[in-house]
């Protein structure tokens, strides 16, 4: 039934057809007896639960930030069997993004590039959303800084942002790797790391997969004295294949690159600290892979986009039993 749905979707702009899916998504979760149901149907198993950081996951299977944007979603994504939910990239002040068309398809790559550029509506009303949903799974807010913010200003920036949306989540994530915002990945580096951190209390980090030995080391120094844990990786700039369109590529590509900065910073940070594995997750197998390169918990994006709302729980189910 969902390939039929997305290939009716795929007729259209791939932001038009987000937009879309997230018009009705909405539309649905304000239907109690829909909800149930659809949370009884794609419940995982008992043996997903996995505990990281003081929380309780009901699966490992995660949806990344850029899906929800706004936090209009969380019911209907924790019913799908998302064992936990990211909200973002949100900024202190509502801004636009970059122009459209900013979002783009290669199916037969499995594949997207967007350049979206953190278009959300801002803090405050993701804040009133936030506490108007009583949490059944951990919540995650993902934050950036507005795009008019100097580098030098960033960290106040990132610290009032926190501020207002740390209270109402389990966990702020704070992105310093978008493609899509200039000069956004120079925050990556240590200097610049440790002051947001300092500003934006205890958090994730989430890292770009374009980064050399040299300033992962020393990204993963600074993360394991003052972050909670962090995401590898954000979207690549590299091209694997043949594209014209700017902004960062996620999707298949990215599995194997995403997998080996994560093993790479796994042995840097050693075994105990969190992190979780994003990129190019389709599968069960995917899952295992990034699990045996270091992760604790995974996230998807691109794939949830190409294989449909049974994606969360049927990657919980074919994990059944296995042990990680």
């Amino acid at each position: 039934m969902y390939s039929l749905i997305r290939n009716l979707l795929f007729q259209l702009d791939a932001e038009d057809a987000h937009e879309l899916a997230v018009r009705q998504m909405v539309a649905l979760q304000r239907i109690p007896i829909v909800l149930r149901a659809i949370k009884r149907f794609c419940a995982p198993p008992p043996s997903a639960r996995r505990e990281l950081m003081g929380l309780t996951f009901p699966s490992p299977i995660g949806i990344a930030a850029g899906f929800d944007k706004n936090g209009l979603l969380m019911p209907m994504l924790a019913a799908l069997g998302f064992g936990f939910v990211e909200v973002g990239t949100v900024t202190l002040r509502p801004q636009p993004g970059n122009p459209r068309p900013r979002l783009f398809r290669y199916p037969e790559h499995r594949a997207l590039i967007n350049r979206l550029g953190f278009n959300n509506d801002g803090a405050d009303a993701v804040v009133e959303r936030l506490t108007s949903w009583k949490r059944t799974v951990p919540l995650f807010v993902n934050i950036g800084k507005n795009r008019d913010v100097p580098i030098d200003a960033a960290a106040d920036d990132y610290g009032a942002c926190a501020m207002k949306l740390a209270p109402y989540a389990d966990a702020v994530v704070v992105n310093l790797s978008s493609p899509n915002t200039p000069s956004l990945r120079e925050l990556q580096r240590p200097e610049h790391l440790a002051r947001i951190l300092a500003a934006a209390g205890p958090a994730l980090v989430k890292i770009a997969p374009d980064i050399d030995d040299t300033m992962l080391n020393e990204i993963c120094d600074v993360c394991v004295t003052r972050a909670r844990g962090m995401i590898c990786t954000n979207t690549t700039i590299a091209r694997p294949f043949p594209a014209s369109e700017t902004g960062g590529l996620s999707g298949a590509p990215l599995m194997e690159p995403s997998a080996s900065i994560l093993a790479r910073v796994r042995k840097r940070v050693g075994p105990n600290y969190p992190l979780i594995g994003v990129g190019g997750i389709f599968t069960a197998d995917d899952v295992r892979a990034k699990f045996a390169a270091g992760a604790d918990l995974v996230q998807v994006y691109t794939g949830f986009v190409y294989e449909g709302p049974r994606m969360p729980s049927r990657l919980a189910r074919s994990l059944d039993g296995d042990q990680t």
